[in-house]
Parts: structure tokens; sequence; C-alpha cells
């Protein structure tokens, strides 16, 4: 059996639910042939799914979304890094009760990125999802070497809402070995950077913007890509529109001036981490997150999972601890059964709290269904 499951958001990691299944399938069958593979669609995770498929992990000190020091970590295999956004500029390296959505920056996220150039890296996989920040990718980009000031030739302040000030852009200090580097920008999100499905509109009330603070986001990065426009010509423009562009706060746009190569996250982990060969080896794979609702059919982790054995003739399985979706959106899927928590516990906050004995139960089921 293989498991290839993302998290279960706010209560175990991929890791952990590999674990937990691992440990409910063996005690149902004992000696049961178990592989494991931590999957991760380019969010919150990213270099924990690479570390537990063999990657090294690499920790650095960098500013986090309101400038303050963080700790944060980078995968390395050979010349292949594996970047997570999150890991820098994420929600959850917020102060407890802190949304920053005007001021929060990715500049972070460009100190990791120049730590995996720094490293020796000559591919580049950039993970994005679960950011603190809309400013366009503007403070990454500024962590590289490009300049944004105001009219009086002074930088602009940190995060989005500062960009509403900027008055000229400067790209020719960008690292140059981002020239020569492979560069994949991971997500599973399509937005444009702006208008009614970009980021601000879609992304930023996630991130505390009120309706106030989106309309001032949305214009200040339409601004962002018209200066752009001017120092480095119509590509900016191209970009913007561009699928990607608006992922993570619009830090796809600043990774696509960088050059990076839009797909989705799903499928660039499932390279990078060996799910071919894994899949191959399988009899059964058991894939999975924490809800499994419309939004999974979109581009998410167990949609990918699914897809790549469904081609390959292997058949699928998903736990969760939510279930949304009719048998028939699973079966679409290439999911043949779905085990929820809430089958073993309808209590939801019970579930949350205790998720790993439970998923342990729910793992046994799936053994007792489909080994015998």
């Amino acid at each position: 059996m293989l498991i290839a499951a993302d998290k279960f958001k706010g209560s175990l990691t991929a890791v952990q639910v590999a674990e937990r299944v691992t440990a409910g399938l063996r005690r149902a069958v004992p000696g049961l042939a178990v592989e494991a593979l931590p999957v991760a669609d380019g969010g919150d995770g990213t270099v924990d799914a690479a570390v537990a498929a063999g990657f090294e992990r690499r920790e650095i000190q960098v500013a986090g979304p309101l400038g303050e020091p963080v700790t944060a970590a980078y995968a390395l295999r050979g010349d292949t890094a594996v970047v997570e956004m999150a890991e820098a500029s994420g929600l959850q390296r917020l102060p407890a009760g802190v949304l920053a959505p005007l001021t929060a920056s990715t500049y972070g996220s460009g100190e990791l990125l120049r730590a995996a150039l720094d490293a020796g890296a000559g591919t580049i996989v950039f993970g994005v999802g679960g950011s603190a920040t809309t400013d366009g990718g503007a403070g990454m980009l500024a962590a590289l070497g490009a300049r944004f000031l105001d009219a009086d030739g002074r930088p602009v302040g940190p995060g989005g809402g500062a960009l509403r000030d900027l008055a000229t852009a400067d790209l020719s200090g960008l690292d140059p070995r981002l020239a020569d580097v492979g560069f994949v920008l991971a997500s599973d999100v399509d937005n444009p950077l702006t208008g009614p499905k970009g980021a601000p509109a879609v992304y930023g009330p996630q991130k505390g913007a009120s309706p106030e603070d989106v309309a001032v986001l949305d214009e200040a990065l339409a601004h962002f890509a018209a200066v752009l426009e001017k120092a480095v010509g119509p590509k900016a423009a191209e970009y913007a529109g561009a699928p990607g562009a608006g992922a993570a706060g619009g830090i796809g746009y600043g990774a696509l001036l960088l050059g990076a190569r839009f797909r989705p996250g799903i499928e660039v982990m499932l390279d990078v981490l060996g799910f071919a060969p894994a899949l191959e080896r399988a009899t059964l794979v058991i894939t999975g997150e924490g809800s499994l609702d419309e939004q999974t059919l979109h581009g998410k982790a167990p949609a990918g999972v699914a897809a790549a054995a469904r081609a390959a003739g292997k058949e699928v399985v998903a736990v969760c601890g939510r279930l949304a979706l009719a048998p028939e959106a699973l079966g679409g899927a290439g999911i043949r059964r779905a085990y929820p928590l809430t089958d073993v516990e309808p209590d939801v906050q019970r579930c949350i709290a205790e998720a790993g004995p439970i998923l342990e139960d729910v793992a046994e089921r799936i053994a007792r269904d489909f080994v015998g």
C-alpha cells in the first residue's frame, strides 16, 4: 500500500497522517507492506514533505512578514531546492492574533530564495500558499536586488499598501544567478494578480483585509504592475493577467517576473518526491487531507494523487477529517471511497483534538475492507 496524503490542517502534518494510517493498517494486518510518501501542493508543509522524501532540511534566519527575524527552512537534494514561501511569509509567522494585510512583506521569501542560490541550487521549486502577504512579491524582489522608490527617491515601505506610493522600479540589480536557474512556481491556485478574481479580492479577507483594504490593495497592485511595465516592458502587464500571478498574495507575479514557469503545485511535488516509482510498487493508494470538498477538486493534493494513480490503473481511497463531496464527485476525481473521521466520531471538535487515534481506527477499517 502507498500512503500519499496531505496534512490535516490544524490537526496532523502529512508525516503524522502517514504514521497514523500505517499504524492502523498494521493493527488490522500485522506485517502489511506499507510505503509512505507524504505530499503537499506547494503550500505550508511542502518543505516537510520534501524532507520526508529524502531532501536535506536547511534552516536560516530571515525576515518574517512584519520584519521580525524568524527561523525558516528550505529543502535541498543535489542541486534541487524546494523553497516554501509560507516558511518565511506565511500566516503562521504572524504574532498570535495579529493580521497585517496592508504591511506584511515577502522580503523573507526572497532571502530564502537567495539562500538556495548560495547553496548551489540549479533548480528551485518555489511552493507558494498560506501567505500573510498581499504585496505582489515586491518584498521578495527587493531581497533579491530590485529597487522600488517613491517620488522622493526613497524605498517604499513594506507591504502591498505602500505600493500606492511607488514611482519607479529598477530590476537591473536582481541577483544574476536567477537567469541560470530552472525556476518553477508551484501553486494550487491560478488567479490573476488583480480584479474580481485577483489576489486582494479573493484571498485578502483571509488575511484580515476589510473591503476598504481590498480596494486599496487591488489599486496598489495594479499600480505596481503599471510601474513595472514602464521599467521592463509589456511582459509585466502580461504576467499580471497570467494564471498563478495572484497566488499567495501576488508573490506568483513576482516569481513570473523572475522567469518562473507556473505549474500546478501537486504535479510539481509528485515529480520532485518520486511518486511515479512508488506508485508502480503500490497495490492500493491512500490519499487525503483535512477536508475533502469542492476545493479539493481544483488542484489540491488528493485530486492530483488520484489523477496520477488512475492514469496508472491503481485504485485510490481517501481519508479525511470531513467529507463534503458526493460519491459521484469522488468517483469523477478517481477516488473509489472516502473515509472521514466523522464516521467514527461524529463530534467535529473531538475529531480535531483526537485526530491521530481516530485516524488509526479509520485505517483499520480500510485494511479490513481492502486487504481482508
